[in-house]
């Protein structure tokens, strides 16, 4: 257990997180020829829609035996749709190596990331790719890194350049530089002329060693070396608790310097045992302090699950005490139900090795668990704790999805059920008033991916369209009218007679009542007519919607000893409103929403102009509880925030996040109105 690391492998899209594993994985020997993103011959993007889209959709596990160290890698997205697999990734981890191009510097999926590390409050090491494109510049990076990261941020390398070709790097540590010829590198002296760049570094490091210990900090100050066991301890105490961010650098794509950031990861990352995990009591909720050791009782956290249609659900687990073995049984605290487990795997991308046990701080995988999602527990029956789950991102996008062929109706909802096991970042709601299914997601991307898996996986192809927005219909003003329902047609006849005063209600149902004075109407008819009306209420006389805020007072009638019924009479009440609702000044109503907008101050005008071409109205704007980000908070028309999503991605480069709630209905100006209408073709 000591002497293994879990690190997730994050960063913005397109920086190159998976050939670094591949890297890892080749160096390890793992694999004998390094795979290529764009030939989808990668190890940890081996799903089918990563191969066609060449990036990262899934978490996946590469383990790599590296020396005396066993380094769990945990290949993450970059992208944002898929925001819910980085946070899924982090749960599993013990530190974070953050991947950042050398070219492009930090980007805003780099500081996202790094705020997910910092909740969970994992170490951090940064390696800075691509180092050999001749666009690429360490020092500015290193320079915009502090400046978002902090002084934290401790380069441990420097790079050699001849001209515009990278050549290798210095360890700034042990002072040697590491030359490559091709792959072959080769351990020099530092070269001349570099010395005086790289000491002030070396010493920026020792200072922050003396940091971490009074014994250390004298020793600096009494000018001695530091040996290099103190250096190590050192350097691991000050990663442990944040004051240091080792800065690593080279290129994923040709395998340079990953050997020494391999290095690094098992001398100066921690081991599972050295991370504190924190769950809480079954019965009492108390916060428990999990002891991480193989001799304790089992406790694991499921942190990913795979939906294979062939083998069924496949559940990925980080064991934190005791062990997971084969053919056992384990309770889950969170659904109260226990599973029977067969054979336990260990993961590489999609290759599963069987293994008799996965001991504590390690990372397996099991198949058909029945009862047990992602983020949930498994543990010995006795154990009475529940260890802490992943808090994924709610939806922020929905489309309507409707069936390209009839009858698949089915097949989408088992589909699309069985996906949500494996992606709990969208949600499918069925929406009973407008008749639509919803793809509830995190942006256009992800919903495209999950529509694509639907079809490769379980063979229904489905049509996406925009939801339909629930108006509603209500009136104005006062009007009593009068609806009558007479058929002769031999034998009993049918007849009923009503006059009804329509006016606006207080309350979003309608209310009934009668004044019927002298018996015009029997009573034993008024439930007909308020059924009649309550029926009615569906479908308002503009465009089909439903009405609210209606009162409808029954002041007369007459009725026919032979010929009423409740039939007849259900049918005058339906007459009178459909006539009524003309006279008393229907409109059209539209759900408003409550939108909070966390953004960068710099685009503050930008939102705002947004907001009002959505015709929204500012309700307040200042400083949010949310670091460096501003809010504005703003009443919006909710037909205008299907894309909103979307749009503040691009107004924000990513930066932006919102809440949006519905809060109430409202009179739609009368050209918005008039569209609604004519759409509805009532």
């Amino acid at each position: 257990m000591d002497n293994i690391r879990n690190i997730a492998v994050m960063g913005h899209g397109k920086c190159g997180k998976t050939i670094l594993t591949e890297a890892m994985l080749f160096n390890a020997g793992a694999v004998k020829r390094m795979g290529k993103v764009a030939d989808g011959t990668t190890v940890t993007d081996y799903d089918p829609e990563e191969v066609k889209r060449q990036f990262s959709i899934n978490t996946a596990i590469a383990p790599v035996n590296w020396k005396e160290y066993k380094l769990n890698i945990i290949d993450t997205p970059g992208y944002f749709d898929f925001a819910g697999d980085v946070k899924a990734g982090v749960r599993a981890a013990d530190s974070a190596l953050i991947v950042l191009s050398g070219r492009s510097g930090v980007s805003v999926g780099t500081e996202q990331v790094f705020k997910y590390a910092k909740t969970k409050n994992i170490p951090i090491m940064f390696f800075v790719n691509k180092i050999d494109d001749n666009r690429a510049n360490y020092e500015n990076t290193l320079e915009e890194m502090k400046a978002v990261f902090g002084k934290a941020v401790t380069p441990f390398v420097y790079p050699i350049r001849e001209g515009d070709e990278f050549k290798g790097f210095v360890d700034i540590i042990d002072m040697t530089a590491r030359r490559y010829e091709g792959t072959e590198r080769v351990d020099i002296p530092v070269p001349e002329g570099m010395e005086e760049t790289v000491a002030p570094l070396r010493e920026m490091i020792m200072e922050a060693i003396a940091d971490t210990d009074d014994e250390l900090m004298v020793k600096y100050f009494n000018g001695e070396e530091f040996t290099f066991d103190e250096i190590k301890q050192a350097i691991r105490k000050g990663v442990k608790d944040g004051s240091i961010y080792p800065v690593y650098c080279g290129s994923g794509q040709d395998n340079i310097g990953v050997r020494s950031l391999m290095d690094g990861i098992g001398k100066y990352l921690p081991a599972p045992s050295e991370i504190e995990e924190i769950g809480r009591d079954t019965e009492t909720a108390e916060p428990i302090e999990l002891v991480q050791s193989a001799e304790e009782t089992t406790a694991a956290v499921v942190f990913k699950t795979i939906a294979d249609p062939y083998v069924g659900k496949m559940s990925i687990f980080r064991v934190y005490s005791g062990e997971v073995k084969s053919d056992s049984t384990y309770y889950n605290p969170n659904r109260g139900e226990s599973e029977r487990i067969g054979k336990v795997y260990s993961l590489c991308g999609k290759k599963q090795t069987e293994a008799k046990s996965i001991k504590a701080g390690d990372i397996g995988c099991v198949t058909k668990l029945e009862y047990t999602k992602t983020g949930d527990t498994l543990c010995d029956k006795n154990k009475n704790i529940v260890l802490t789950g992943i808090e994924f991102p709610a939806p922020v996008l929905s489309m309507a999805v409707l069936p390209e062929s009839k009858g698949d109706e089915e097949k989408i909802v088992s589909g699309l059920t069985k996906l949500m096991d494996e992606d709990p970042t969208f949600t499918v709601t069925n929406n009973a008033e407008t008749k639509q299914t919803l793809i509830n997601g995190q942006g256009e991307q992800h919903i495209d991916v999950i529509v694509s898996k639907l079809k490769s996986k379980y063979g229904v192809s489905v049509i996406l369209e925009e939801p339909i927005t629930p108006y509603r219909e209500t009136i104005t003003k006062t009007a009593t009218v009068e609806g009558k329902h007479k058929k002769q047609s031999g034998g009993h006849g049918q007849y009923g007679h009503v006059k009804i005063e329509f006016a606006p209600g207080l309350t979003e149902e309608m209310m009934f009542e009668e004044k019927v004075v002298g018996g015009s109407v029997p009573k034993n008819y008024f439930p007909a007519i308020e059924k009649g009306l309550q029926e009615s209420i569906q479908k308002g006389v503009l465009a089909g919607y439903p009405v609210v805020n209606l009162k409808a007072t029954l002041l007369d009638g007459s009725y026919h000893p032979v010929d009423s019924s409740e039939m007849a009479f259900k049918t005058a009440a339906s007459i009178a409103y459909k006539e009524g609702m003309k006279q008393a000044g229907p409109v059209i109503l539209e759900p408003i929403g409550y939108l909070k907008s966390y953004i960068p101050e710099s685009i503050m005008g930008d939102i705002i102009g947004d907001i009002n071409k959505r015709r929204g109205r500012i309700m307040g704007m200042g400083e949010s509880d949310k670091e460096g980000l501003n809010l504005v908070e703003a009443e919006v028309p909710m037909s205008e925030m299907h894309k909103y999503a979307t749009d503040l991605r691009a107004m924000s480069g990513g930066r932006g996040t919102f809440t949006f709630e519905f809060v109430r209905y409202e009179r739609a100006p009368m050209d918005v109105a008039n569209k609604i209408i004519a759409a509805s073709n009532c």
